[in-house]
């Protein structure tokens, strides 16, 4: 089994990376989903995320008011810490299982948003860094995602610098560049990566 971390800032366009991997037979095991699947309603996560935040990061269904609670959290260094500390370790321990059940030759990997942020490329036998200039994640997030460029700055400003992503990578996966383009440059990354997880 190969480990490969796979990281990004956010709106770099990691998503479509992990989506070209898996069509070539990558295991995936996304953190973003994961990390919704252990606050759902219901589950311990939700609760502990309430009674530590408050009612008013609750949606009226009863789930998990995303943006909510991500304008309390992106806002203030020491509340995003806190709420890290409550969601990674549940995140751990499901990625864990997933990890367990993935055949012994597969290709697993892992994208984690805050991979620099927290120190863990260790955890993998190599980290692949998607990359794109500041003003091309800016552009998508307001323009694809609908933020203000106010709160798409604070989201960037939240995670770690370009640089710091960067001095973590074994390998880096431009996307500032079309979609044929990131294609073929995901399927020479697969090619390489299917090799090792032989050897």
């Amino acid at each position: 089994m190969l480990k490969v971390g796979l990281t990004g800032g956010i709106g770099a366009g990691k998503s479509e990376v992990s989506r070209l991997l898996v069509e070539r037979g990558a295991v995936l095991i996304d953190s973003d989903r994961i990390a919704r699947e252990v606050v759902a309603p219901g589950t311990p996560g939700l609760a502990t995320i309430v009674e530590t935040f408050g009612e008013e990061v609750l949606a009226e269904d009863g789930s998990l008011d995303r943006p909510a609670l991500g304008a309390i959290v992106f806002t203030d260094a020491d509340k995003l810490t806190t709420l890290n500390s409550i969601v990674h370790p549940l995140v751990g321990a499901r990625s864990a299982e997933l990890e367990a059940a993935a055949p012994e030759d597969a290709v697993v990997v892992f994208d984690v948003p805050l991979l620099a942020e927290n120190g863990l490329s260790g955890l993998y036998d190599l980290v692949i860094v998607v990359d794109v200039d500041p003003a091309t994640q800016l552009d998508r997030l307001t323009r694809l995602r609908g933020m203000t460029e106010e709160d798409a700055r604070a989201r960037m400003a939240a995670q770690a610098t370009r640089d710091k992503r960067l001095a973590v990578a074994d390998i880096v996966i431009d996307n500032d560049v079309s979609l044929p383009e990131l294609e073929t440059r995901v399927r020479e990354v697969w090619e390489d990566l299917a090799a090792r997880a032989r050897t």
